[in-house]
């Protein structure tokens, strides 16, 4: 059934594109750990043109499980078998081997380390052989090696792969083109700004895809120009580059009717392409603007008529709202203060006051995005609706719906950076929840991150409020942020600790050891923020006594006892 070689120009029929869902932004923080083991669970199959499970893909299924229980052990009964098919001239034996080698990528990755060196270069001539189905599985296998490839030294293996990868982009099967294209976006992820002295090549490609692409694959090409742009950031932002991409996408944008589905991934793909070009989207981003202003607007008229007469209206969908706000934070996080003419000319804070209330938790949660990106690119505008917003944030402090409460504790983070001492009046609104959330049980760790660095912030503008609950958070606080890189988030929620220490240094007492640690885990500290951590290092040795402290400090693991002695000096 796939055995077809060429049928790039075949339109694709309707049913075989499957329905897409976008994913709403979640704000999260960056972690010592580069990569986070969380399985995106991006990886999608590669057999979803045959989507029905057969016998192949079952089989493919259960080697990916054994390979990730019994790991090296699987591969002295596996290899003498897998080398015998790889090589084999038969291409349907040929094919199944590849995919093998596929499946037990995650599991095996240790073990099979010795033989990629030889394995990766005749994957590479796989994507050049005559049949499509291997030329397809070939893309799909080294993708699932990609994070390998990408630790080599370039010219060696990530050069070629992605030489011929771009090839296969432009294959002139449907079906290849898909795989080359997916595999392409996750060859992106992992290798990040490796890929910025290959960009001209790579956006030739891309664009050159985008005029011999039927419907399906273009949705998959958007993904890959996303995440491309996801990957380069401000590499991205050369006159060259923004020529080369930029009409190409204004064209589908200006073809494309605000009914129409296909404007989700396109308005994905232009979200990160805005915030990775940062000023150099401004060109562009009037129309883009004003068009997610009324795709917003739209939505929320359509719902409200159908609220009020659901007999006679079609209830709206509001993934084409969710969509938009999100590309408006992508606008607000890429333009920065740009963005406050165009915030000044629209109504979009009175559309945002009803997107807070929404009844639907994807939109609540992209609209608290969107607060929170326009608290930091225009405050100017947001200033005179807090009254208003305050109290819908604190009452989305709910953490059964894990994203919304995620964003709105970030917005309401933000918001404190701006507001300063003013920011008294809403403190009741907010701290209890947060304090609760804090030590909820079993709370995912981004959303303890968020909580701990809102904690802080909201300290740091109104200690004397924030302070007498010190000691009702201070454990979960210090265990939540030890993990985290110093950047400026990280930053201004210790500046809010140590001033409330100041305020309350009782509070801190009984779980000193925790505050110690997190303070050990900043790499460099702002010089004044290190004098902070000083004081009050030495400031609670000097009051229990030098032989108190010896005590206190015996119990520290060593690692800790070092970093404290080296950098503080206790």
């Amino acid at each position: 059934q796939g055995d077809v070689e060429e049928d790039e120009a075949v339109p694709d029929s309707e049913q075989d594109i499957k329905p897409r869902f976008h994913k709403s932004r979640t704000v999260t923080l960056a972690h010592e750990e580069q990569r986070d083991g969380d399985g995106d669970g991006d990886d999608e199959d590669d057999d979803d043109t045959l989507s029905d499970w057969n016998l192949r893909k079952c089989s493919a299924a259960a080697l990916d499980v054994l390979a990730n229980v019994f790991r090296e052990e699987l591969l002295p009964h596996l290899l003498p078998l897998l080398k015998e098919l790889l090589f084999h001239l038969e291409w349907v034996v040929k094919e199944s081997g590849i995919l093998v080698l596929g499946a037990i990528a995650e599991g095996c990755m240790q073990g099979m380390v010795p033989y990629l060196p030889e394995l990766i270069p005749h994957l590479i001539r796989c994507l050049a052989d005559r049949k499509a189905l291997v030329r397809s599985i070939a893309c799909w296998t080294l993708s699932r090696y990609a994070h390998w490839v990408v630790a080599q030294p370039p010219e060696l293996y990530l050069k070629p792969l992605m030489t011929e990868l771009l090839q296969r982009i432009l294959d002139g099967n449907k079906r290849v083109q898909e795989a080359a294209c997916s595999a392409f976006a996750t060859l992106e992820e992992e290798a990040c700004t490796e890929l910025v002295p290959y960009l001209s090549f790579i956006l030739d490609t891309l664009v050159f895809a985008f005029g011999k692409y039927q419907h399906k694959n273009l949705l998959i090409l958007y993904d890959a120009i996303g995440t491309l742009a996801d990957s380069v950031g401000h590499h991205l932002n050369q006159p060259e580059y923004i020529q080369k991409l930029m009409p190409p996408l204004i064209q589908k944008w200006n073809e494309l009717k605000d009914e129409d589905k296909d404007l989700f991934p396109l308005l994905e793909c232009l979200s990160s392409v805005a915030t990775a070009l940062q000023s150099g989207f401004l060109p562009y981003c009037e129309p883009v603007y004003q068009r997610c202003v009324t795709l917003v607007q739209k939505t929320l008229a359509q719902a409200m008529m159908y609220n009020q007469h659901p007999e006679q209206y079609e209830a709206p969908d509001k993934d084409f709202m969710i969509v938009a706000l999100d590309l408006l934070s992508g606008l607000a996080e890429g333009l920065g203060g740009h963005v406050e003419q165009l915030v000044a000319r629209s109504n979009i804070m009175t559309l945002l006051f009803q997107c807070m209330q929404d009844t639907m938790p994807e939109v609540r949660q992209s609209s608290f995005a969107l607060l929170g990106d326009l608290t930091k690119a225009c405050f100017v505008h947001v200033k005179p609706c807090i009254a208003e917003f305050m109290p819908i944030l604190g009452t989305n402090l709910n953490p059964e719906f894990i994203s919304v409460c995620n964003n709105a504790t970030w917005a309401i983070g933000e918001i404190c950076m701006q507001m300063g001492a003013e920011m008294q009046p809403y403190v009741p609104m907010v701290l209890n929840n947060l304090v609760e959330i804090i030590n909820r049980p079993n709370t995912p760790k981004t959303l303890l991150e968020n909580t701990a660095i809102t904690i802080g912030r909201l300290g740091f503008v109104c200690p004397q409020e924030v302070a007498p609950m010190l000691q009702q958070f201070i454990r979960p606080w210090c265990t939540s942020l030890r993990n985290i890189r110093d950047n400026e988030e990280k930053d201004s929620a210790f500046r809010g600790i140590c001033v409330m220490i100041g305020v309350n240094p009782g509070g801190v007492v009984q779980d000193f050891i925790f505050f110690c640690d997190a303070v050990a885990s900043w790499v460099s500290p702002k010089d004044d923020l290190r004098d902070m951590f000083y004081k009050i290092l030495h400031g609670f040795k000097a009051q229990v006594g030098e032989e108190n402290w010896q005590q206190f400090s015996e119990q520290f693991p060593p690692l800790l006892k070092d970093r404290l002695a080296a950098f503080y000096g206790v």
